[in-house]
């Protein structure tokens, strides 16, 4: 057993340690060895060395967030939490896991906040296309979104294209009410707002003006070719086989692509038709296409969020078993 101790600089307390000290006993809850005690600005921390070693790394990385954004969440404590308890590609305590994507027009750093976020942007760089595939609330879209911006600031790529299918709308827009605009940007409004997050408001109004930055329906894509751009399919798991062949086969020289969904909400009326499914069994072999499998410990929303996945998982696993055991007394039978 050691006991170490660490002085809190440069940020409130109270604002660290949350309200009665909720935050250090959420991250004391989790090492059962170990002890943490604070004492005004002082914090003693007490257990095994390797525990003691990566408390003080939380503890560091929430007071350097805590910094950084003048306040601490819950979801902040969870994350962090989650980052260092994963073990491999734990970050060191000035980090948020990756290394900078690009800086937000605010001056803020947008990093991977997760591993495979950042075995995300590693294999991104390697490939020409990448398939993220998850569960909600992990940030893939939002760091595809962040590569592109990047790719496009340093001029690796002319344009970028971001696309999503309406199955909502079952891709037939006519009969909402409004202009063009109007009909889609309901089902692209997550597009938007991450670029909004990464380009000045002004910046980004130029960039669609003269189509450098394009956000289109996925029905809309047929029959284009697009060079020099960074083309990113969305909530592809709602892209038909047909679909998604017609997005992967839009590349032209010199782009790339991601192409992110969730195999667990797919809204088409048969699972099996979906795109992103079959992208998978088919594509998994190709040279110069790669994965990246996220799951609930990537989630970087509310905890409840990993709590929800984790339950329907729980369910699918349920449901399936029980199908299968029915499926095997019918045969006896």
């Amino acid at each position: 057993m050691v006991t170490k101790q660490l002085t809190i600089t440069d940020v409130e307390p109270l604002l660290l340690l949350g309200f009665n000290d909720v935050n250090l006993r959420k991250i004391e809850s989790a090492f059962p060895q170990a002890s943490i005690t604070a004492r005004g600005n002082r914090i003693i921390v007490q257990g095994e060395p390797d525990e003691v070693r990566t408390i003080r790394r939380i503890i560091n990385e929430l007071a350097q967030i805590l910094k950084r954004n003048g306040e601490l969440t819950e979801a902040d404590v969870s994350t962090v939490m989650a980052l260092y308890l994963q073990g491999d590609g734990a970050p060191t305590a000035t980090s948020d896991v990756g290394d900078v994507i690009l800086l937000t027009p605010g001056g803020a750093p947008i990093k991977s906040k997760t591993p495979n976020q950042a075995r995300l942007v590693e294999i991104a760089s390697a490939h020409d296309v990448v398939f993220a595939i998850g569960p909600a609330g992990t940030g893939k879209t939002y760091t595809a979104v962040a590569l592109a911006v990047a790719a496009l600031k340093a001029r690796k790529v002319k344009r970028i294209v971001l696309s999503r299918p309406a199955v909502e709308a079952g891709e037939q827009l006519g009969f909402l009410p409004g202009d063009f605009r109007d009909k889609v940007d309901p089902y692209l409004r997550p597009l938007y707002d991450a670029l909004g997050d990464m380009l000045p408001r002004d910046r980004l109004a130029e960039y669609m003006e003269q189509q450098v930055v394009e956000i289109v329906p996925l029905a809309y894509m047929r029959g284009r070719t697009l060079s020099s751009s960074f083309v990113i399919l969305d909530e592809a798991q709602n892209a038909t086989r047909q679909q998604m062949k017609m997005f992967l086969t839009r590349l032209g020289i010199n782009s790339r692509a991601i192409v992110t969904g969730d195999a667990t909400q797919i809204d088409l009326p048969s699972r099996r038709n979906s795109g992103l499914l079959e992208a998978r069994r088919i594509l998994k072999d190709v040279e110069g296409i790669a994965f990246v499998e996220f799951d609930r410990g990537d989630v970087v929303r509310h905890q409840l969020v990993k709590d929800i996945i984790a339950a329907y998982e729980r369910d699918d696993e349920a449901r399936a078993g029980s199908a299968s055991r029915k499926k095997q007394g019918a045969r006896r039978a």
